[in-house]
């Protein structure tokens, strides 16, 4: 089949991988000139285990909180109609427990091994590590963290509680004077760079200049102004003639939406924005090996390489906003609170402020949008890197007709 996908961020990528896996010619569509340069350009670097990660879905983390200096997450575009639609579905969803929690985390399980799979098959080296530890400050961290335990346990995930002495000696550049109330050790987690996983794949599965019969093709700098359904098809920019495909992809992350409103389907996605900061490593021997969850502050501290990326914040909106200085204060002072001394936060920082497409139950549809040709892969929020590989598995298998090996139960486009 001739098949379009549109965006290239981590999702788009490791589509078209499986996609011209099985055969299809495959062309993708991305309007920034390189792939993962919006939401898989600095993320928090974390893969399965996903319901530890911060903001992986509603219920599985701090309440939602938008005021006051506990806030949970800033109204950086204001208050719309929109936007309040959506918190309250959130409310609705985490209060009820109706986020398909064991869907994503099986998913996301699913994903991690395909993605080894592929960077051992190509020999990809991607900055990853394994093991995680999710630090909690005092008793009521471990009290509200109780849910997503139960639901890693019912999926297989292993798991342990460890004292202070042990986590010290898995990651020993753990301050030891931070307060620690418990630690919950995941030795299978895995974490990695995300847009160097894309880079390395894109490359390898780029056709070469001037052969249209093998390899995918990647139109940078190209935009697609609308999806069309009769025929099956794409509208770029500046182009006067609809490009047909027999097949088109959506994985073009925040921008799905206002696609989908073209074709009369209404999506309630929103871009939650969140910050990192990459910093040069200091001192090893201070730093982290692999990556820490701060429970409470819901900041992720990852090694990457030769680099120490924190990871965190939640600000609704706000597209073109400043850089909001508490919050990366409170970034500074967590990565100081665990690691004091093991990244280099006085030059060469990258400090990212990205957005999450976010549904209100936090899980991203996949599958068949109802509309003959179309299929989506989006609306991922904090989970684009860790459930990227396993979603583009089930969609190419799903477009051959072929039941995919994880489930999808509550994934589909008809929960909206």
């Amino acid at each position: 089949m001739k098949i379009a996908i549109v965006g290239a961020g981590i999702v788009g990528v490791t589509t078209a991988y499986e996609l011209a896996s099985d055969g299809h010619e495959v062309t993708v569509f991305e309007q920034r000139s390189a792939v993962a340069e919006e939401a898989s350009f600095a993320t928090a670097g974390l893969l399965a285990p996903h319901l530890p990660s911060p903001w992986a879905l509603p219920g599985f983390g701090p309440r939602l909180r938008l005021m006051g200096a506990h806030a949970t997450m800033r109204l950086a575009g204001g208050i719309s109609r929109a936007n309040v639609g959506w918190l309250l579905r959130w409310r609705r969803a985490a209060r009820a427990g109706s986020a398909p929690a064991a869907t994503v985390e099986r998913l996301a399980q699913y994903s991690q091994a395909r993605l080894k799979a592929i960077a051992s098959q190509h020999e990809l080296d991607f900055e990853a590590t394994d093991g995680r530890l999710v630090l909690l400050r005092t008793e009521e961290d471990r009290a509200r963290l109780e849910p997503t335990l139960q639901v890693l346990r019912d999926c297989g995930v292993g798991l342990r509680e460890i004292s202070a002495e042990v986590a010290r000696q898995i990651e020993p550049g753990l301050s030891p004077e931070a307060p620690l109330a418990g630690v919950i050790h995941l030795p299978d987690a895995g974490a990695g760079n995300s847009r160097l996983f894309a880079q390395l794949l894109r490359h390898g599965i780029q056709a070469a200049p001037g052969q249209q019969d093998s390899g995918v093709q990647f139109a940078f700098n190209t935009r697609v102004e609308r999806i069309l359904a009769t025929p099956t098809g794409v509208a770029l920019q500046g182009e006067p003639d609809v490009r047909r495909f027999d097949a088109v992809v959506l994985c073009a992350g925040t921008a799905s939406a206002a696609l989908l409103a073209g074709l009369g389907l209404r999506l309630p996605m929103v871009a939650v924005h969140g910050y990192s900061v990459s910093a040069p490593l200091r001192e090893a021997t201070h730093a982290p090996r692999a990556s820490v969850v701060d429970a409470a502050q819901q900041v992720a501290i990852t090694r990457l390489g030769q680099r120490v990326r924190i990871a965190g914040g939640a600000e609704l909106g706000g597209a073109v906003a400043e850089h909001h200085a508490p919050t990366l204060q409170r970034l500074y002072r967590t990565l100081n609170d665990w690691f004091p001394g093991g990244a280099q936060l006085s030059s060469g920082l990258q400090i990212w402020r990205g957005a999450r497409p976010l549904l209100p139950d936090g899980a991203p549809v996949v599958g068949d949008s109802g509309i003959p040709g179309l299929w989506l892969n989006i609306g991922h929020g904090a989970g684009g890197w860790a459930l990227a590989c396993g979603c583009a598995r089930a969609v190419a298998d799903q477009i051959a007709g072929r039941e995919p090996e994880v489930s999808l139960d509550g994934l589909g486009w008809s929960r909206f």
